[in-house]
């Protein structure tokens, strides 16, 4: 039987590649087969990075990039984080930025309606890997998660 990747194990080489539409997919694909705690705060965490990515970019002045990352972000199944898809790069920016924030609020209930404690705890070990990796934190997963094999696999 051909081995098939565990929807973690997508999601990281995911967010190593930039493709966070495909992240925040195999993120959703995975509460759907393990609902918890730890998996809304998995896909929580790919709401943050995304955002630190376009952040980053902003910062950078790198506009042409934020507009590629809002036509990627609605190839497909996000539609709700960015409408329409032919707008202007800084516009793209706050669209996708607002989009991001209340998904990020509305899984982040969800996370602390089932375990808060936990939930904290997890956010403590993204605080502990963002200190580590200051200029791409959002291009993977803290180590203690655990996201099965590794991005260049």
């Amino acid at each position: 039987m051909p081995y098939v990747a565990h929807p973690l194990e997508r999601a990281k080489v995911y967010l190593a590649a930039g493709d966070y539409r495909r992240a925040v997919e195999a993120c959703q694909m995975n509460i759907d087969q393990s609902p918890s705690v730890e998996s809304y705060v998995y896909l929580i965490y790919v709401y943050h990075a995304l955002d630190g990515y376009l952040e980053s970019l902003a910062e950078h002045d790198e506009w042409v990039k934020v507009g590629q990352l809002s036509l990627s972000m609605v190839n497909r199944g996000t539609m709700d984080l960015v409408d329409p898809p032919d707008m202007l790069a800084r516009m793209a920016k706050e669209i996708l930025h607002e989009g991001i924030r209340q998904q990020y609020d509305v899984v982040a209930g969800m996370a602390n309606r089932l375990d808060k404690s936990r939930a904290d705890e997890l956010w403590l070990e993204v605080r502990a890997w963002e200190k580590a990796h200051p200029d791409n934190w959002w291009a993977g997963v803290p180590e203690s998660w655990h996201w099965f094999g590794s991005a260049g696999r």
